[in-house]
C-alpha cells in the first residue's frame, strides 16, 4: 500500500497577514502609550518651574516635611555654633535651638522661604539640566536666607550666644557632580520621547485599526490595551515609591520623603487612571456596537408560502 500523501501545506492568506499585522501595530501602539505618559511627565510636569513650585507648597503645612526640615536645619545651625566660645554652651543650647527651629516651620515665614528655596533648587536643577555650558559640578543651593530666620527668631526671643550666630552663604549640593552628566542626558532623552511618543502611539493604533479585517475587534483590543497601560503605569508608581521609601538612609525621613512623591506623581497617578477609564470605555462601547449590529439570530430562509417544497 503506498504511502499517505502529505498534507498540502497552506499559505497564510492576505487576511491572516492583515490581521497579524494589525496585531503588531496594536500592540506596539500601546505600549508606546504608558511611555508617553511618562516622559510627558517627567518633561513637562516636573520641568515646569511654576507648577513645580505649586505643587510643592502644600507640603510646608505637612508635619513630615516640618519635622524633616527642621531636622536639618537645626543640626546645621548647631555645627555652625559648634565653635568658639558657644561650644561650652552647645549642649545647653541644643535644646533652644531646636525649638526655635520647629517653631520656625510652622509660621507663614517658613511657608515664604520654603517655596523659594523650592523655586531656587528647581531653577539650579534645570539650568544645570538644559545648559550644556554649565559648570559640571554639583548643584548646590544656599541655606543662608532659612539660617538668617532661625537666627532672627532666636534672637527676639532672647536666647543667649543668638546674635553670634554666623549667617554663611552655605551651598549645599542637591545634586552630585558624578550625577549631573546622566540626568542632563536623561532629562534630554525624556524631552524627546514626550514629543514624539504620544503621536506615534496615535498613528500606530490608527494604523493597526485600518489594516484589520474585523475593524471592530481592533478598536476592543486597542482599547483594552490602553486600559493594560494604564493599569500598569498605576502600578510602576506605586513600586517606585516603595522603592523610593526602602532606599532612604534614615527611616525617620521616610514620612516626608513620601508626602514629596506623592505631591510630585499625583499628576501622574492621575493620567494612569484616565488612561484606564478611558481604554475601558472604548472597549466596552466597541463590544456594545457590535452586539447591536449582529441583531437576533435568524434560521434558514423559508420558501414563499404557496408553493410546494422541493
Amino acid at each position: 500500500m503506498p504511502p499517505a500523501a502529505a498534507p498540502p501545506r497552506r499559505e497564510p492568506t492576505p487576511a491572516h497577514l492583515r490581521d497579524a499585522l494589525s496585531a503588531a501595530l496594536v500592540a506596539l501602539a500601546c505600549l508606546l502609550v504608558p511611555c508617553g505618559a511618562l516622559a510627558a511627565w517627567a518633561a513637562y510636569g516636573l520641568a515646569d518651574t511654576g507648577r513645580y513650585v505649586g505643587t510643592m507648597a502644600p507640603l510646608a503645612a505637612d508635619p513630615g516635611v516640618r519635622d524633616a526640615v527642621a531636622e536639618a536645619v537645626g543640626d546645621e545651625v548647631l555645627r555652625e555654633l559648634d565653635t568658639g566660645a558657644a561650644r561650652s554652651s552647645h549642649s545647653a543650647f541644643e535644646p533652644f535651638v531646636r525649638e526655635a527651629v520647629r517653631s520656625f516651620t510652622r509660621t507663614e515665614a517658613f511657608a515664604t522661604a520654603w517655596e523659594a528655596g523650592n523655586r531656587a533648587v528647581h531653577d539650579a536643577v534645570l539650568h544645570a539640566l538644559r545648559d550644556e555650558r554649565a559648570a559640571s559640578g554639583p548643584v548646590t543651593v544656599d541655606l543662608a536666607p532659612v539660617t538668617a530666620r532661625v537666627k532672627q527668631r532666636l534672637v527676639a526671643d532672647h536666647m543667649p550666644w543668638a546674635e553670634r550666630i554666623p549667617v554663611r552663604h552655605t551651598e549645599v549640593a542637591v545634586v552630585p557632580a558624578g550625577e549631573v552628566p546622566g540626568l542632563r542626558q536623561g532629562y534630554r532623552v525624556l524631552a524627546a520621547a514626550a514629543l514624539r511618543l504620544p503621536p506615534a502611539a496615535a498613528l500606530l493604533a490608527a494604523a493597526g485599526i485600518a489594516v484589520a479585517v474585523r475593524r471592530r475587534r481592533a478598536v476592543t483590543a486597542t482599547g483594552l490595551g490602553v486600559a493594560l497601560g494604564g493599569g500598569l503605569l498605576a502600578a510602576a508608581v506605586v513600586i517606585g515609591r516603595r522603592l523610593t521609601l526602602a532606599d532612604l538612609p534614615e527611616p525617620a525621613h521616610r514620612p516626608a520623603a513620601g508626602a514629596v512623591y506623592d505631591a510630585l506623581t499625583a499628576a501622574l497617578r492621575t493620567a494612569s487612571w484616565l488612561l484606564l477609564a478611558l481604554g475601558l470605555a472604548v472597549a466596552l462601547a466597541s463590544w456594545l456596537t457590535g452586539l447591536r449590529g449582529r441583531g437576533p439570530e435568524r434560521g434558514p430562509p423559508q420558501p414563499p408560502a404557496g408553493r410546494p417544497r422541493p
